[in-house]
């Protein structure tokens, strides 16, 4: 089952997360989010270069051209507020996790 419809408000952060690992082009950056979520998430180019931009536009990224066997391709990298939002996201991101977490636990045992 893919989650596209479940990423709003999400994409973003987890381009930042990507990146966290290093500079990747585009095409590699949607790669690497379908192989970390196991093939859940496979997003159209749509969706993700808006975000790259967003996110360059934001200060939080940068980037460069690069040449690779004759062909331009623009790679992308956190500039070092894109590391803070990095550590920021996550942050707030495990603190939701977690709450949400107790909701459905409660809701178990509640049930049960």
């Amino acid at each position: 089952m893919k989650r596209n419809g479940e990423l709003q408000g999400h994409v973003e952060g987890m381009l930042l997360a990507v990146l966290s690992a290093g500079p990747l082009h585009g095409y590699a950056i949607t790669e690497q989010l379908r192989q970390r979520s196991g093939g859940e998430f496979d997003l159209a180019e749509g969706t993700i270069y808006p975000a790259l931009h967003r996110l360059e536009s934001a200060g939080l990224l940068v980037s460069s051209w690069d040449v690779v066997g004759g062909r331009r391709r623009r790679v992308y990298a956190l500039s070092e507020p894109g590391r803070r939002a990095v550590l920021d996201r996550r942050a707030r991101w495990s603190a939701f996790k977690s709450a949400v977490d107790a909701v459905f636990a409660s809701e178990a045992l509640e049930a049960g």
